[in-house]
This record gives C-alpha cells, structure tokens and sequence, in this order.
C-alpha cells in the first residue's frame, strides 16, 4: 500500500479538495511544534546565559570572608571587626580533610577597589590580588602566555605578577611581548610572568582580565599586610558536597576567633555549588512546564486532525461502501485513512520544527551580528535528537489520530454506507 501510486494520488488528492480545511488543520499541528521549538530553544538560552557566570568558578567551590559581630561573646562587644590570619590556613588543611583546595586571598582597596599600575608613561586602575596558586583552580582562567604563580614565588615572596590581558593592552604596545618585562605597584617593581584570558563573558570578564595576581606571601610584605587574610576561597573533595566544606570551615574560624556559634552573621559566606544546584532545579522546572504545555499544545493540533479525519470519513462514506463492496480488505480502508492523517501531521509538523530552528538561529545571529550582550540570553538552541523525538511521537501522534476514525469507517456495512447520500 505505501508505494502504490494510485493509493498517494487518492490521497492527496482527498487533501486537495478542501484546501482550507486541511491548511487550517495543519496549522494546530505546525504551529504547536513551532512553540515546543521555540520555547525549548528560549529556554535553553536562558540556561546557557545565567551560567556564564559559572564559567569563571569551580562549582564545588566557597568563599569565606569576616564581617562584624552582632553578639557579645567571651567579654568581647557587638560590633568587633575581626580578621581571619596566616594560622588559620594551616588549621584549615590540618582539621578539614574535605578541603581540596585552600586559597587565602587579599586584595589592595578592598572590595570592588582599583589600584594603579604604571609602566613607563602608562598607567591604568586595576584589581591587585594577593593569593596562592591554588586560585586557579578556584577562579578559572586561561593562561595565553608564560605561566602562573608557583609555590617557589610564594616561598621566596618573589615579585612577580600574572596580568590580564586589558592589562597587557593598557600597559604594552601592540604585539608587544610582557612575559619578562616590570611593572610598578605603589612604587614597587613586578616581573610579569604570565597572562591570562577569562572564562567568563561581559562584565564579568572585564573584571577578571583587570586583574593582577601577585604571591600571597609578597602581597603581606610588600604593602604592610602582616600576616592578615581578607577572606578564603575554599574547594571540596570530588563527591564531597561544598556545603560540608563551608559549614566546618565557618565554624573552625568562628572557634579560633572567639565568635559566638549562633553569631552567623559574623561570618560572610558564599556556595557556588548551592547556587549552580539551584538554577539547576529552576532551569529543570521551566524545561518540565515547557514540555507541558508544547506537548498539550500538540495534543490539541493532533485532536484537531483526528476531527478532521472523522469528517473526511463521513463525507466518504459512499465510496468506502463501494470500496468495501468490492472486495477491499479492512487493511486497506484503514491504512489510507491512517496515511492520510500521517502525511497530514508530518508536513505541518516538519514544517513547525524547521520554522522555530529558523527563528532561533535568527535570533542567534542578530545577537551575533549587533554584538548584543543579553546578560540572561545567550546562544538559544534545541538539540537535534530533542527535536526529531518530538516530530517522532507526533507522527505516531498522527497515525493514532487516524486510527479512531478508520476503525468507524471499518464499522460501515458496505449495503448502507452504499445507500448513503
């Protein structure tokens, strides 16, 4: 039956008789793929653009920093500004096993603070950190040229800095090579021994390639530090959740340094892994209320061809008593009425997944194209096996939408359904 060619032109041309009805039919059907489509691909770009940001920082990672007491403890006053020190890090590598990766950091100015940085007759504002080589594993970068900090530059406090690149085009001539050559921070002189590209995207990014790390140990001597640590950024073991790290780091500081257990304030915490779990659930959720209501939206188009065909059927009803009467099998009637509502839902369903890809590539070429930086919207896309899944069950979709209808054409006694006008 499928490659007879009287049976595809009856078909088709069954179709042509009232072009309007089919096209409207088709429409649901196309129309609800092309919103499965595009709600799917909206969606993806919301996903990829709200995780930009966690392409700058491990996932398992937390950070951990001082802010003042709100209750009295141990005859000291509400209110104490406290600050963790260079002993807490050894007890943290010491008392934690759960801690992979341990970085105390400072940074000159403060939170959100520019310092300058000369070379020659350049300058520039920049973010002068203070850390140990375990940062990168932390905050995640990518080195273009030379290398980063080593333990060897923290053991004999040596001053040299990684840059970014902003750096290195602010300071340095074009095609000019920095690797070797100094800058000056506060008058002190820095060997640049690596730069370094983000990961990140947008603002983000800027921040990060307006950065220049030099040792930690250096950082303490050469800017009056002593041996004070602004905050920790922390990793946890592979299959250790984060929160584990963060709960009995916060709570060994807060013992080393005479904070009351209930005082939670007193210590600032962030959970990178907390928040990538959490957009991880919300973006599961809005995937799950995508499929809800493209696969109801579908339903609805499929429901409208299976109406569509039970119409057809009653219009036929002669020929199918004709047909019936002269010898065509229950298989025939059924199959062309079931092949009828195929090709219906697929050409319309085709049509929709071809039309949402369409306008998800625009969309990601006009955001190419205008340089756009939709900070949550990014890269909006479906997967290709996704997308023919769901064209897949639509067929099968229609092939049931065409069986109801065949089995009533099949329950016509030819002598009546002949008798028919």
């Amino acid at each position: 039956m499928i490659f007879d060619r009287d049976n595809w032109q009856e078909i088709f041309s069954t179709l042509k008789k009232n072009k309007w009805r089919s096209f409207m039919t088709a429409f649901g059907v196309f129309w609800g793929i092309f919103l499965l489509i595009v709600m799917l691909g909206s969606g993806r770009g919301l996903y990829n653009g709200a995780m930009i940001e966690f392409n700058r920082w491990a996932t398992n990672s937390v950070a951990i920093w001082t802010q003042p007491t709100t209750v009295s403890h141990k005859g000291f006053p509400r209110g104490r500004k406290w600050y963790f020190n260079n002993e807490d890090i050894q007890a943290l590598r010491q008392q934690i096993p759960e801690i992979e990766h341990i970085a105390p950091r400072n940074k000159l100015g403060g939170y959100r603070g520019l310092t300058n940085v000369v070379r020659g007759l350049k300058y520039g504002g920049f973010n002068i950190y203070g850390d140990y080589p375990e940062i990168i594993n932390i905050q995640l970068i990518d080195l273009v040229a030379g290398r980063f900090l080593n333990v060897l530059d923290l053991k004999e406090r040596r001053k040299v800095a990684a840059i970014g690149g902003q750096v290195k085009e602010v300071l340095f001539e074009p095609g000019e090579n920095a690797v070797g050559e100094y800058i000056q921070i506060q008058g002190i002189p820095f060997k640049v021994i690596g730069i370094f590209e983000s990961n990140g995207e947008g603002d983000q990014a800027d921040e990060d390639l307006q950065t220049v790390f030099i040792p930690f140990t250096t950082f303490q001597a050469a800017f009056n530090y002593g041996d004070l640590v602004s905050w920790f950024s922390l990793t946890s073991r592979h299959g250790i959740a984060a929160s584990i790290v963060e709960n009995k780091s916060a709570a060994l500081l807060a013992e080393r340094h005479q904070i009351a257990p209930q005082d939670k304030p007193a210590i600032g915490r962030w959970n990178t892994e907390k928040e990538y779990r959490r957009l991880v659930d919300l973006f599961f959720g809005i995937n799950a209320l995508t499929w809800f209501v493209g696969s109801f939206t579908l339903i609805a188009g499929v429901i409208g061809v299976s109406n569509i065909m039970l119409v057809i059927v009653k219009e036929r009803t002669r020929e199918i008593g004709i047909r019936r009467a002269i010898g065509a099998t229950p298989l025939a009637v059924v199959g062309q009425i079931v092949m009828e509502s195929i090709i219906l839902t697929t050409a319309a369903g085709y049509s929709g997944l071809v039309a949402g890809i369409f306008v998800l590539e625009a969309v990601t070429s006009v955001l190419k194209r205008t340089g756009a930086k939709a900070a949550m919207f990014r890269n909006p896309e479906v997967d290709l096996t996704v997308a023919l899944i769901a064209l897949g069950i639509l067929v099968v979709c229609g092939a049931i939408a065409g069986l109801v209808p065949g089995i009533r054409a099949l329950s016509l006694k030819p002598v009546e359904a002949i008798r028919t006008q």
